[in-house]
């Protein structure tokens, strides 16, 4: 990838596109480019925390195994979005990984830019900030709801939180979402199991809430605007 190009894909990237085009264009001489392809890992738990990492395109699921052996995913990073930010902490290894889900291609900020940019830039700081606080804020209900949400209700929430913030409005009241995810991993998202996801989006798409084919199930089309009960 090109400096130009470089510099297109961190304009369109919601949190460096606050950046003035000359700091831009200067992020975009030191940044790198990779590819991965699904099911790689970006990073590991373990690696020494280096760079930020934006998206140009695919998506990535940042995910922390528990010392009783189970796999938490912490969230889900689209296009545009960035990952690996959390780097504020006296701990210089990651405590989590970011594997693959859709190829993804990122630039890697280097992680001495990145913090110049933090202390140079009161936008850029207060930004990165924000996307820091609303994932703990996302991550905090989760586990409230886990505590006193039943499973269906876990699941179907799931389902409006990827709605409002990824879908995609058709005609008047209808939104499709694509969220790339399989029954095992929409489970562990929801705390619940793989045969209950299966069962609870069967049931939705009985009652003519939502419709799914079975040769793309994670493409899901929302009725009635996001109005899951």
């Amino acid at each position: 990838m090109n400096k130009s190009t470089k510099f297109l894909s961190l304009k369109e990237s919601p949190v460096f596109s606050l950046l003035s085009d000359q700091r831009i264009d200067q992020l975009a001489e030191v940044v790198q480019y990779e590819r991965f392809t699904k099911g790689q890992k970006v990073y590991k738990e373990d690696h020494f925390i280096s760079c930020v990492y934006v998206i140009v395109k695919g998506t990535v699921k940042i995910s922390r195994n528990t010392t009783s052996g189970k796999v938490m995913i912490k969230d889900i990073v689209y296009d545009g979005e960035v990952f690996g930010e959390n780097v504020f902490t006296a701990v210089q290894k990651r405590t989590d990984y970011a594997e693959v889900l859709k190829d993804v291609s990122v630039l890697k900020v280097p992680l001495e830019s990145f913090m110049t940019l933090i202390h140079e830039s009161p936008e850029f700081a207060d930004e990165v900030m924000k996307v820091i606080v609303e994932r703990l804020n996302a991550l905090e209900n989760r586990i409230r709801s886990f505590v006193f949400d039943k499973a269906k209700k876990r699941i179907v929430d799931f389902l409006k939180r990827t709605g409002e913030s990824r879908g995609i409005k058709i005609g008047i009241d209808e939104c499709l979402i694509n969220h790339g995810l399989s029954h095992k991993e929409i489970a562990l998202i929801t705390d619940t199991s793989r045969q209950t996801v299966a069962r609870v989006l069967g049931e939705l798409k009985k009652d003519n809430i939502i419709h799914f084919s079975a040769r793309k199930p994670s493409k899901i089309l929302i009725r009635n605007d996001f109005g899951l009960s």
